[in-house]
């Protein structure tokens, strides 16, 4: 083989492992998760009062934000629909809640409590500091995922939780938000609600400080408890829209099992809108063979309500 044959292979073998390191770079790229802009910024005192922040890479700003919520018997954040949001520039803010765990272990009566006060001191907290980053504080909606819907809907139903004598500034500012997604949700702590809209549920102890079993024996008890935190109980006719979203129909997958079924059946939506309706609430409910009217899905809802809110 002579020097021009050698030359010539060598440079073929360089160009391929050029090409292939590229190839890889980008596929490394394409599989890593995105990073916040701002991570785990914390909006109180406790370890899991946390959120990450997204901000669109276009744009100036301010922006809307989405308020995804995480798990709430285990501390977690989740930020879906990134794809959806920054490029619409709309910002996501995931957020970590003290969870029904934390209450347990300080002996808190009314675990949910927990998670649901942090819920409404992540909007607040957010309008506090919206100028900071770079977020518009009159266009705030919450959302999540399976447990995560709770803490979305309720700041929605609760209406204004303001306390403007509190001395700490975080209260003191608006709960309010826009709109409200829903997506595979358990828009309830009532236990006899729950029966009555997917019969065979049992789901959310120790919300109420009880098993499941305990809390429907003793719900006329528990319904002081109940009308404080649950979003059903609380929805009022000022509720800001709401849009469920279920990617299961009316009849269960054949590989889904019974239990992972009635606790993401959409006749926890269905339930949830009619009531929403007979109080004069706007409610989407999108499910297979269900289609929403108005938006193409959750996402077109957030965005679009987001996005031509008033400021």
């Amino acid at each position: 083989m002579n020097i021009f044959q050698n030359h010539t292979i060598a440079k073929f073998c360089l160009a391929a492992i050029t090409c292939l390191s590229y190839a890889l770079a980008a596929a490394a790229s394409e599989a890593a998760p995105p990073v916040p802009s701002i991570a785990n910024l914390s909006y109180g005192p406790a370890p899991h009062q946390l959120m990450d922040i997204y901000l669109p890479s276009q744009g100036k700003g301010p922006f809307p934000v989405v308020i995804w919520y995480g798990t709430i018997w285990k501390p977690g954040k989740v930020a879906p629909g990134l794809d959806h949001f920054l490029p619409a520039n709309v910002a996501l803010a995931a957020v970590e809640v003290r969870t029904m765990e934390d209450a347990q272990a300080d002996k808190v009566a009314v675990p949910v409590s927990y998670v649901l006060l942090d819920a409404r001191r992540a909007v607040q907290f957010v309008r506090l500091h919206a100028k900071d980053y770079n977020l518009d504080p009159d266009r705030i909606a919450t959302a999540g995922s399976s447990q995560g819907t709770l803490p979305a809907l309720y700041v929605a139903c609760a209406g204004e939780k303001a306390d403007p004598n509190s001395s700490d500034p975080v209260e003191r500012v608006s709960t309010r938000v826009t709109c409200v997604g829903a997506w595979r949700s358990q828009p309830s702590i009532d236990p006899k609600v729950m029966q009555d809209w997917v019969p065979g549920v049992k789901w959310g102890a120790p919300s109420l400080g009880c098993s499941f079993e305990e809390s429907l024996q003793k719900r006329d008890d528990l319904l002081p408890i109940i009308n404080q935190w649950s979003p059903d109980a609380l929805l009022h006719k000022g509720t800001p829209p709401i849009y469920f979203y279920n990617n299961w129909g009316l009849i269960k997958p054949e590989e889904v099992t019974d239990t992972d079924y009635r606790v993401h059946s959409p006749l926890w939506a269905l339930g949830f809108q009619k009531l929403a309706e007979s109080r004069g609430v706007t409610c989407y409910s999108e499910f297979p063979g269900h289609p929403a009217d108005k938006y193409r899905d959750m996402w077109d809802f957030l965005i679009s309500e987001l996005t031509q809110a008033p400021k």
